[in-house]
């Protein structure tokens, strides 16, 4: 490591005289709101589509650095436009009323400085967002990165308000030098002002991927327990998002022999040395809470008919997508049948999208 970089590193640390490297959020802090450039807000509805997607900063499925065996850290602004323009065919086709994001970058120097959340609304039926960060530095020293501000969206044709950036807990096993340039992940919760309703929330989330410890568990329950504070005060939610976790019935749990890289060949059936974001065998019930208390887009008794149609992720580009991580949940109901894992869309993430119809209190 460079003296130069040593010494951006303390003066970021100490904040001596310096401005932070990194930004270090509150528990609670306000997100940012967006609007689009052109506001056609529809009336109410009996029924509305929900989405939930984590549309890796528009990478598509190019073989890219930490997550896919690949050493890309930079796309050039064609492949930004190239990846945004293969989502947005998808969502237009959807065309969803209410849209979760993860892994949406806004001012990346990875994804050449183009803010994405603003981007989507503009060139979508979607009217109003509201955008968290959960990677938020002037720079990331890691293999060239540079300026990064990746984090949770949610969009919606109906005005949002009282949004609220809730973060989560840290990792817990990693060093503090390590920590101090690391994701914090965050709940992204608003209310959605849908004609003719009260008190209607969207809640989005990103959990760990690569925790060793129990910060994925600490994560989801405290994602839990936001969910139960809206349910107790009488309020309704839909809520998505990727909780890199597996469902409780799910009858593989361990993909580290699939997820290695080819430089990789210390994983072994049996092993107690496992790969990190691809052992869920520990994990395998974190989930069931969810399950027992709220609705899912897709039954676990659906599932358990047929894993593969629910599958939403791979880490590996060149095969068939292996797990479920990705999910939409509500207190109260989605319309029957209506539930959607669109696993063609093969050219625009390493995941994919779930969509429901969600019902409308009235």
């Amino acid at each position: 490591m460079k003296t130069q970089f040593k010494m951006l590193i303390i003066c970021s640390i100490l904040l001596v005289g310096c401005d932070p490297l990194v930004t270090i959020f509150e528990d609670s802090e306000d997100p940012i709101n967006y609007t689009a450039k052109t506001i056609a807000v529809p009336a109410t509805a009996d029924t509305i589509t929900v989405m939930t997607w984590n549309i890796r900063y528009g990478a598509t499925q190019l073989p890219w650095f930490g997550d896919s065996c690949g050493d890309r850290v930079m796309l050039s602004e064609d492949e930004v436009f190239d990846g945004l323009e293969k989502l947005l065919a998808r969502i237009n086709t959807i065309n969803p009323d209410i849209i979760f994001l993860q892994e949406v970058d806004v001012e990346s120097k990875r994804t050449q400085y183009i803010d994405q959340v603003q981007w989507l609304l503009d060139h979508t039926a979607f009217n109003f967002g509201a955008y968290a960060s959960m990677w938020k530095a002037q720079v990331i020293p890691s293999d060239g990165l540079g300026r990064m501000d990746n984090g949770n969206a949610i969009l919606s044709r109906w005005p949002i308000t009282d949004a609220e950036r809730i973060q989560l807990p840290l990792r817990g096993d990693m060093d503090a030098l390590t920590k101090y340039f690391y994701l914090r992940r965050n709940v992204i919760k608003a209310k959605i002002e849908i004609p003719g309703t009260d008190n209607v929330y969207a809640v989005g989330i990103h959990s760990s991927a690569f925790a060793t410890d129990d910060t994925k568990q600490k994560q989801i329950n405290k994602y839990i327990e936001i969910l139960d504070d809206i349910n107790s005060s009488g309020g309704v939610f839909i809520s998505g998002g990727d909780l890199n976790a597996i469902p409780p019935t799910a009858t593989k749990t361990d993909f580290c022999l699939e997820d290695a890289c080819n430089d990789e060949d210390d994983y072994h059936v049996g092993d107690d040395n496992h790969r990190e974001g691809s052992y869920f065998t520990p994990e395998i019930t974190w989930l069931q809470e969810l399950y027992d208390k709220y609705s899912p887009a897709s039954s676990l008794t659906a599932y358990n008919q047929n894993e593969s149609q629910y599958f939403t992720h791979t880490p590996n580009l060149n095969g068939a997508w292996d797990r479920k991580l990705d999910y939409l949940w509500t207190n109260t109901n989605w319309v029957p049948g209506s539930a959607i894992t669109l696993q063609e869309a093969v050219e625009a993430s390493d995941h994919v999208a779930v969509i429901a119809r969600w019902e409308v209190p009235q």
